[in-house]
Order: structure tokens, then C-alpha cells, then sequence
């Protein structure tokens, strides 16, 4: 569920570390027009899913390693209550095993803690409209992880889909929304999200990130 036009997005922050939790409250509250609200903060598994429970956020944004458990755990768990919360991993660790444990488990993207404040708020700002961050101008180094890192769930297989379930997906990857994907191909919203249906089945999926996991790992990026 996207935060009502106008309405700042809700925002929930999982992170051990009360500096870091900190560091990205500032930079949130510095943007204009207050687009965003941090409505709580947790720093374990346990606290994040009871926080989430309590205030609903339209994203939480997760770190990995907690004192309970990891953020996968924190992110199924999510997830399995709430799936109409996004959920987006910022970490310091970019290695392909976490990338793949993050999008397997339903995060819509995968940051970087490296990532400068102006690109995590439009980070934030794409997953609110409801893009996908897995964008090769914004989260470029997690996309390239992504291509041949066993992030696709098992037998997802592209050549189920039709050519026009195939340019619906890529444009998804690309990080358009459903309105902007039925603008691009002459197709009204509701029949995106109904091709974007008829992919996820297909490919056994249940996210744009792990659907652009798959298209990473088995096609080749569309040519200009």
C-alpha cells in the first residue's frame, strides 16, 4: 500500500545502532516538506515485527545483522503480517549471499550503508511510488551482484513468460511503475499489474525485486 498522495511516508528504522538510527533521522527530517516520518525505531528482530505490528510503516528500512537474529528473519517475518510494507535492507555488507538472502526473503531493494544521503532519500522516495530500487542508476553495484548470483527463486525460467509478459518485466527492472510501464507499452495500469500477475505466477515469485532477480540472471539488459 502506497502512503496517500501528500502524506509523508512512514517510515520504520531497524538498525543496532543508535548512531546510525541517528545519522538517517536527520537526513530524512532535513527533506523538504517533510516527506517522510520516522514513526519508531528498533534495534532487534524481535522489537522491529512488534514496532511494525504497532504502527504499520509503509517501509521499514532494515540493517542485516541484529543481536536476535539476522534482518531476513526480522523481513519474512514482516512480511508474513504486513505484505504491503516495503522492506529495504541497508547494510555495509554487499556481498552476493546477503544479496541473494535479502531479495529471496521479500526485500524490495538492497542499499548500501556507503550510499549518500541524496540517494537514499530518492531511493526512498521510487519505493513509495512504487518502484523497484533495483535501478542501475541508483543501486548499480546490487545489480551487477544480482546477475548470476542465485538470487532467482528455483525453477523460475523467462521462457515461460509471453514477449509482452518478457517487456513488462524489463521495463520493471528498469524501476518504472505499473502507470509508467502502461504509458511506455499503451496499456492501461490495471493491465500491467494484471501481466505483472501472470509473471510473478509464472516466474514463482512475489516481488518486483525477485522478479528483476530472475530477468538479471537470465537475460541480458535491453538495448537502446
Amino acid at each position: 500500500m502506497n502512503a496517500p498522495p501528500g502524506s509523508p511516508v512512514r517510515i520504520l528504522l531497524v538498525d543496532d545502532s543508535e548512531l546510525v538510527r541517528h545519522g538517517i533521522k536527520a537526513v530524512l527530517a532535513a527533506c523538504a516538506a517533510s516527506a517522510f516520518s520516522v514513526v519508531a525505531e528498533a534495534g532487534t528482530v524481535a522489537g522491529a515485527l512488534t514496532e511494525c505490528l504497532r504502527h504499520k510503516p509503509d517501509i521499514v528500512l532494515l540493517d542485516i545483522r541484529l543481536p536476535d537474529g539476522l534482518g531476513f528473519d526480522a523481513c519474512r517475518k514482516i512480511l508474513m503480517h504486513l505484505p504491503d510494507t516495503k522492506v529495504i535492507v541497508l547494510s555495509s555488507h554487499a556481498n552476493d549471499s546477503f544479496v541473494r538472502e535479502a531479495v529471496v526473503a521479500g526485500a524490495q531493494g538492497y542499499l548500501l550503508k556507503e550510499i549518500d544521503p541524496a540517494a537514499l532519500v530518492q531511493a526512498l522516495q521510487a519505493v513509495a511510488q512504487g518502484r523497484s530500487i533495483l535501478d542501475p542508476d541508483a543501486t548499480a553495484r546490487v545489480f551487477r551482484l544480482l546477475r548470476g548470483s542465485g538470487a532467482a527463486p528455483p525453477n523460475s525460467d523467462l521462457s515461460r513468460l509471453s514477449a509482452q509478459e518478457r517487456r513488462v518485466l524489463a521495463l520493471v527492472t528498469e524501476g518504472l511503475t505499473s502507470k509508467e510501464i502502461g504509458g511506455r507499452l499503451a496499456l492501461s495500469e490495471n493491465t500491467v499489474k494484471h501481466y505483472l500477475a501472470n509473471v510473478f505466477e509464472k516466474l514463482k515469485v512475489k516481488t518486483r525485486a525477485q522478479a528483476a532477480a530472475v530477468y538479471a540472471q537470465q537475460s541480458n539488459p535491453p538495448k537502446a
